[in-house]
């Protein structure tokens, strides 16, 4: 049976140790920091269920015979690719782009490890073995997954190994016929208060004497020793759902994850002590272009959204006619226009990786370098179009329950498209989405989460095909000579 909200909330009552200011909470499912959050998250599975819905989100595990989400599927077509898009556009319009980490991203790269188990066959049949079953259970179960990969800062001029506390990060202390046994931190764990299972990697480059950092496992989010240390809440700080519409309901969170002698059967380990095939098991298999190729798909999503409140935010000024908003509005549609069409040209440029069809590696770098340099402009350009009309608004809802201070309201809160609770309304939502510390946290998760710039421009350059282009340039270059030109002098 295809999985339904009530299933997900259900299974998130397991005992996990999430740590809020300094306390253990018991149940994400109605904590005042979680709960709308993990609805949300709820909501995503009951949408995919909708019969409306089913046949095209869902698609059948050759396996299990159940309808399983197409995120989880293996594409061996363009055509497969497309109808697996329209399926995650779906759910990301169900958050409006605003879940970083919603079930299809990891899943995404995970599946894109499967696509390359030739890579993993190579190096240790046993863990690809592992890996296999893994993704068949995942799968099957459609699990929520999140993933921490990255190391805790602290000294970033220093390796893993080289830091002063050598358990700083996650890594193998023992290693037994059960399996390993880790120690340390990794993060930065989005959305993990709301997952099922944890996979625990690394895809920072690591030095060959580095081992007992290499590993790759999954556990689920209630395992013995493993400690969730969350950020604040900024569910918890919104006022209302009027006065924080989109805090309040997709805050996903982010929490560093402690492994506090965790210990790891072997049938979940993926990798143990390889520094090699650490570094093969993102970039030698389709993993990291599937996964973020899942980023482009959301964020084309957002960027619609965010394109649609610009537009608003000048008719509910009055200035959509002004020739110069109707310029930064036109920049900001061609900005959009550019995600959506790079996003459509790496699918069209895709290719075959054995049986199956992925997207093509270069548009898709290339894409994340345009989009980590767009973001950050289209929130400018928004604060730029509101300018005061996002601060200078009634303090919460419960202004509006006065009716002298509603009346103050109905006097200062005008527009040409909005009622004066319209216009609250409207630019409440404005300012969750651009000015508020939710917000924040956006700008630096959609200019960071592929890593920083230099690391996406690094992926651009080593998949850009330079050969064509020096060929092209060759020709040209070849084409005439000092000699010719002299020639042709005194020949005149």
């Amino acid at each position: 049976m295809t999985k339904t909200g009530e299933t997900h909330i259900e299974a998130l009552r397991d005992g996990r140790n999430v740590i809020l200011k300094g306390e253990n909470v018991s149940d994400v499912t109605t904590h005042a920091s979680y709960r709308n959050s993990v609805a949300t998250s709820a909501l995503l599975y009951d949408f995919q269920a909708a019969p409306e819905n089913v046949e095209a989100l869902t698609y059948i595990s050759p396996d299990s015979g159940e309808r399983v989400s197409r995120c989880w599927q293996l594409c061996e077509s363009y055509e497969e690719l497309r109808a697996r898009r329209a399926a995650l556009e779906s759910w990301a319009e169900c958050h409006f782009g605003f879940l970083g980490r919603s079930p299809d991203h990891v899943a995404s790269g995970l599946a894109g490890q499967i696509m390359g188990i030739e890579v993993f066959e190579r190096w240790n049949s046993s863990r690809a073995g592992a890996l296999k079953d893994y993704y068949r259970y995942a799968r099957d179960k459609d699990l929520y997954l999140s993933y921490v990969i990255i190391n805790p800062q602290a000294d970033r001029s220093k390796g893993a190994g080289e830091q002063d506390d050598p358990y700083l990060t996650a890594r193998i202390v023992d290693e037994d016929a059960e399996g390993i046994t880790v120690r340390g931190a990794k993060m930065l764990g989005t959305s993990c208060i709301m997952s099922n299972e944890v996979w625990v990697t690394t895809i920072q480059p690591l030095k060959e004497e580095e081992g007992v950092y290499a590993l790759s496992f999954a556990i689920p989010m209630n395992q013995k020793g493993l400690k969730i240390l969350s950020r604040k809440s900024y569910e918890e700080a919104a006022v209302s759902e009027f006065d924080n519409p989109l805090s309040c309901r997709f805050d996903e969170n982010d929490a560093v994850l402690y492994f506090d002698d965790v210990k790891v059967p072997w049938e979940r380990v993926f990798i143990a002590g390889d520094v090699e095939m650490c570094g093969a098991q993102f970039h030698g298999t389709p993993s990291h272009v599937h996964q973020n190729y899942q980023c482009q798909i959301r964020l084309n999503v957002k960027m619609r959204f965010l394109t649609g409140l610009a537009h608003k935010i000048a008719e509910a000024n009055g200035v959509i006619s002004i020739p110069s908003v109707r310029e930064m509005l036109g920049q900001m549609a061609a900005d959009a226009a550019l995600v959506d069409s790079m996003l459509n040209a790496m699918e069209v440029k895709g290719r075959h990786w054995g049986p199956y069809y992925v997207v093509d590696r270069h548009t898709l770098y290339a894409a994340q370098v345009q989009t980590q340099q767009l973001y950050p402009r289209f929130i400018s350009a928004l604060r730029e179009l509101a300018g005061g009309g996002m601060i200078m608004l009634p303090s919460s809802a419960e202004d509006f329950a006065n009716p002298q201070v509603a009346d103050y309201i109905h006097r200062t809160q005008g527009s040409p498209v909005f009622t004066p609770e319209e216009r609250v309304k409207f630019f409440k939502l404005a300012w969750d989405a651009v000015g508020s510390e939710f917000a924040s946290r956006h700008l630096q998760y959609e200019m960071f989460y592929a890593g920083a710039s230099f690391v996406t421009k690094s992926h651009s350059y080593r998949t850009y095909d330079w050969g064509e282009a020096a060929d092209l340039f060759g020709r040209m270059f070849d084409s005439y000579s000092l000699v010719d030109s002299l020639g042709g002098a005194n020949d005149a």
